[in-house]
């Protein structure tokens, strides 16, 4: 699997390297181009940092782009059309037998950040034995949203086409529609603001958090090639230390004052549904207080990809995660 996967990305890259353009800046401030997987209010922590300046202050300015699956992030930085990214480890598991394959040198989320929905009103009462014989949608197959949702749920003793069906057909961006629509499916998991907003319009209720039902896993990274990090490491650490100061911003302030900060980098989305989705993913502590990441979430993370049958052997903590920047920022 993992030779496989590796064979994709050197593809998409040399694609994605044909189309990339030089960067700088001619203002003095030294240019980041970052790559996310997708835009989220999962990664509140980056927004704030942008919104709030927190990278010019430290001479940086960061491009975003999204490149919309960790896949293609992944291509992005081996091609060198993308210095940074903030993508699931999973993509650097994948490409770790790659010369100059990515590591991750900073974690972003601890936990998966998608909630059980239902067409129920069962908050109160929910258990997850309460899925055995219904149709849930899980994510896309081989995602990690799917991959924890078939660990939570085959702990359990369900399994799909057994007792259940775990639904990993549905793009992760139709989910909401499909829930709606196919009255055959009982629950979908979704993410903030999402969730909140299907459950205010009484389309769906929110029963349970995935992430808190899984416990810690290192669910999205910043990674970089390692001879980016050995040619621009006070760059890579100027770009981690603002990140960090935008969830103590965060941790300081009120959902509310946070959504001021988020809104610029999500047009159509009101304040208050910022602030929900703040409050909500705080009150399943879902963000990282130190960059560090540990080798006991690493493991569970490859625990699920191993259960999903998507990881034939494991990869070193060694030889995928570089701790050393987030260990001085964690120091202060």
């Amino acid at each position: 699997m993992k030779k496989t996967i590796a064979a994709v990305f050197a593809a998409t890259a040399l694609a994605i390297a044909a189309l990339a353009g030089a960067s700088g800046c001619g203002d003095g401030k030294t240019r980041i181009d970052l790559c996310e997987v997708t835009h989220s209010v999962f990664y509140a922590p980056l927004y704030v940092a942008l919104n709030n300046g927190y990278f010019e202050e430290r001479g940086l300015e960061v491009t975003l782009t999204n490149a919309g699956g960790t896949d293609k992030v992944t291509a992005a930085l081996v091609s060198g059309s993308a210095d940074i990214g903030l993508m699931g480890p999973e993509g650097v598991i994948y490409a770790s037998e790659m010369k100059n394959a990515p590591v991750v040198f900073g974690q972003l989320t601890k936990r998966d950040g998608s909630f059980l929905v239902s067409k129920v009103d069962e908050a109160d009462t929910f258990e997850w034995s309460d899925l055995e014989g219904k149709h849930v949608l899980a994510g896309r197959v081989g995602g990690v949203p799917a991959m924890t949702m078939q660990y939570i749920m085959n702990g359990y003793g369900l399994y799909d086409g057994v007792n259940c069906t775990i639904n990993t057909e549905v793009a992760f961006n139709m989910m909401g529609s499909v829930f709606e629509a196919d009255d055959s499916v009982d629950y979908t998991t979704l993410f903030e603001p999402t969730a909140s907003e299907f459950e205010e319009t009484g389309r769906g209720y929110i029963v349970a958090s995935v992430g808190e039902e899984s416990g810690e896993v290192p669910y999205t990274a910043f990674c970089a090639l390692g001879s980016y990090l050995e040619e621009e490491r006070d760059t890579a650490k100027a770009f981690l230390s603002a990140v960090r100061e935008g969830y103590e911003f965060m941790c300081e302030s009120t959902p509310a004052e946070v959504a001021k900060s988020l809104a610029p980098s999500f047009d159509g989305t009101s304040e208050e549904s910022l602030a929900t989705a703040v409050e909500s993913y705080l009150a399943i502590d879902a963000w990282c207080s130190s960059p560090v990441m540990t080798e006991e979430s690493l493991d569970r993370l490859q625990d699920i990809m191993k259960n999903a049958g998507e990881l034939d052997e494991e990869v070193s903590f060694a030889d995928i995660v570089d701790n050393s920047l987030a260990e001085e920022i964690a120091k202060g």
